[in-house]
């Protein structure tokens, strides 16, 4: 029976079964990436390793280049891994028509899984093609979504934990709370590390909670990622979610890391203006394209009810500084008052 497959079955190296996303699926000590890499003894899962490395990083370009020549591999794990990196990078060099065409070929590779597929590449296929549409807040019909109660168990661990991620990443598009619960029970139960889904778990919990006005408790799960992510300049995923964390970045990063911060709000701007390209037109929504990082900062608070004083304490910036800004905002978007934001803000 698949349901009774080894662990010995998820192992990266094992050539007869690869999972997707290897360096996802590494458990290494922050610091110690490239050791991690070099011991990958799988040529292929090597290389695509090492685009993961340089996507998570800040290096879309390197990152591209390794993935495409896996595009149309024909194993299905480094294919989808392939796919997927490919993506995400095409949104950071605003390549859109490249984005568009690896996030088909992830839905038609899942849909189109014939009858001797086994369950677990079922699964691998199931888990890449749901985070290529939540984590770029699509829509997606009730008949395509997958029953995650069926293949998160067939996953290894450290892409079950990202899996996990994009459940509460999904979960915070409908409930703050859920998103934060989904988050904290992946990282407790997973007792061995696996910094990439680690990472983005602490930034799933930092969303839910900053909506949540939680402020302590989001600062406690964003420098949980911080740490793990600092020592081998993983920064990439802070850039991705800039808009979701309600300023967490400025509050706590700007002052005491600021060239870690700067390249942060480099990758935001990069990233962000593909992100748009594709969800607005397939959403039918307009989230605000021309707005700095600080004003878009400020008007996802302002639209979630926080007034100029909390803003300005939440941003170590004065309640007449966040006025300014607010004003500029109303004025760039051509709305009358703070009540329209939310119709241009991220969900």
């Amino acid at each position: 029976m698949e349901e009774e497959q080894t662990e010995k079955e998820y192992i990266l190296n094992e050539p007869r079964l690869r999972a997707p996303m290897p360096l996802m699926n590494t458990s290494y000590t922050p610091g110690h990436v490239m050791d991690a890499l070099d011991t990958m003894r799988d040529a292929d899962c090597r290389r695509i390793a090492q685009a993961e490395y340089f996507y998570f990083s800040g290096c879309p370009k390197k990152a591209s280049e390794i993935a495409e020549e896996y595009l149309a591999h024909d194993d299905l794990a480094l294919r989808l891994s392939a796919c997927w990196i490919y993506t995400y990078a095409c949104l950071a060099l605003d390549r859109i028509t490249g984005a568009r065409q690896a996030m088909a070929q992830i839905r038609a590779t899942a849909e189109g899984m014939d009858a001797d597929a086994s369950q677990t590449e079922l699964a691998y296929a199931a888990c890449i093609a749901m985070g290529a549409n939540v984590l770029l807040h699509l829509p997606i019909p009730p008949e395509k979504f997958p029953d995650s109660r069926k293949f998160l168990p067939l996953l290894p661990p450290g892409l079950r934990l990202f899996g996990l991620y994009v459940q509460a990443h999904y979960a915070y598009l409908q409930q703050y709370g859920a998103c934060i619960g989904i988050a904290e029970t992946a990282l407790s139960i997973e007792s061995t590390l696996y910094p990439i889904p680690t990472i983005y778990l602490h930034l799933a919990a930092t969303m839910g909670y900053i909506n949540l006005r939680q402020t302590e408790k989001a600062r406690e799960h964003l420098l949980e990622a911080w740490e793990i992510a600092r020592p081998d300049g993983l920064i990439e995923a802070f850039g991705e979610h800039h808009g979701l964390l309600g300023g967490m970045l400025e509050a706590v990063l700007r002052k005491d890391y600021p060239d870690d911060f700067r390249r942060i709000i480099d990758i935001t701007y990069r990233f962000s203006a593909g992100w748009r390209k594709i969800h607005n037109p397939d959403t039918g929504r307009q989230v605000a394209d021309d707005l700095t990082t600080m004003e878009f900062t400020i008007a996802m608070l302002a639209a979630r009810g926080w007034s100029n004083k909390e803003i300005g304490a939440h941003l170590h910036i004065s309640p007449n500084t966040v006025k300014m800004h607010i004003s500029s905002v109303l004025r760039r978007l051509d709305i009358p008052t703070r009540k329209e934001l939310a119709k241009y803000m991220l969900e």
